[in-house]
């Protein structure tokens, strides 16, 4: 027992939303969302009074007023839920180096051992906890226990403002009875295979054979045989490499002119160099993800033989995916435009060295 991790993962409830009715007492108890509320809008962030309508991150506006012709829609403030994120990171690091941000809101924390020689890793949750309100105003969630997936899962177990802890003794039987959508990772898709397969809980994945699994999800199979039986080695890592970073556009009419697609893109091409410098960041991997008036959705990308850490051979290789799609077409419409830079590069002494990533 002696070996056991005490891992945290912290939650932050609403994030956006919660700043915005903190810092603004008229919209307190009421339907909110943070993003664009004109007709070609999209929700970036649901208050909980507005999630009781229906209403959740990546909807369209539209849809938003459809659901809850009341709701409130505020433009973001980044700037502001940076640096409410820094606050609530310094408290992490009080604890412990071992900080792993999966977001701006939301981090694993390794206490095993700690800077503060506590015992008891909900003892230390209940004082973050406690300390973000006091510092922030603010409410988060947090899920206690022996690894990095039962953590995650246990902190939006009794959201929001919940604490809920999975003890070694209990983690196998708790994934054996977990609904498959409940697991970390695995998306509506995935979830869909399960079910043709017959897998509705993790009990049904613990009785197949890891070569079964594999066959029908290749790596992740690997990583299902082990949940399923609770086992989660994955390290809290505080040196996360950012795997990609990008940029795109949804446009409030489509786009039907080359002159026009071509300028926007250009737009979205400085707006990307811009994010790369500021996270120090270079791939050589880039993609162009085009979506139609249709909504159908292609990508293009492009793997360069050097590092893409300048714009000229960023509006080069972006010029040569646009003009690898056909876009001639005189009904050819576009709704959204993006370009994401990928397939990171660490330079250090002039030497370029792949890295390798935790996926």
């Amino acid at each position: 027992m002696e070996n056991i991790r005490k891992i945290i993962h912290i939650d932050m409830d609403a994030f956006y939303t919660s700043i915005e009715q903190r810092d603004h007492p008229e919209y307190r108890n009421k339907p909110l969302a943070v993003g664009g509320s004109k007709e070609r809008g999209v929700v970036a962030a649901a208050s909980y009074e507005a999630r009781s309508f229906g209403i959740h991150s990546a909807m369209s506006s539209k849809m938003a007023y459809r659901k809850c012709p009341d709701i409130i829609f505020v433009k973001p403030r980044f700037e502001v839920y940076k640096e409410v994120s820094r606050q609530i990171m310094n408290i992490f690091f009080d604890y412990t180096d071992l900080v792993e941000p999966l977001s701006i809101d939301e981090a694993y924390m390794d206490v095993t051992r700690n800077k503060k020689d506590l015992p008891s890793a909900t003892l230390i949750a209940k004082e973050i906890k406690k300390r973000i309100k006091e510092q922030t105003k603010l409410t988060a969630s947090a899920g206690i226990s022996i690894n990095k997936f039962l953590a995650k899962i246990a902190s939006d177990y009794r959201k929001p403002d919940g604490l809920f802890i999975i003890k070694p003794e209990e983690a196998e039987t708790f994934i054996e009875n977990l609904p498959i959508g409940k697991f970390v990772g695995v998306g509506k898709v995935t979830a869909k295979k399960m079910y043709k397969l017959g897998l509705y809980k993790g009990i049904d994945i613990k009785r197949m054979d890891k070569s079964e699994l594999i066959k029908h999800f290749g790596k992740a199979g690997d990583f299902y045989f082990n949940i399923s039986r609770a086992i989660d080695l994955r390290p809290v890592n505080p040196h996360r490499i950012r795997k990609s970073v990008g940029t795109e556009i949804t446009f409030e009419k489509d786009l039907t002119d080359l002159f026009e697609i071509i300028s926007e893109l250009y737009r979205i091409e400085l707006k990307l160099m811009e994010r790369m410098k500021k996270n120090n960041y270079s791939g050589k991997t880039l993609t162009l993800k085009i979506k139609f008036a249709n909504f159908e959705q292609i990508t293009r990308s492009k793997t360069y033989i050097q590092s893409i850490d300048n714009f000229d051979l960023l509006h080069k290789i972006a010029k040569e995916l646009l003009y690898s799609i056909d876009i001639s077409n005189a009904n050819t419409k576009i709704r959204l435009l993006g370009l994401t830079v990928s397939n990171f590069i660490e330079k250090n002494n002039s030497k370029e060295i792949q890295l390798t990533l935790d996926l």
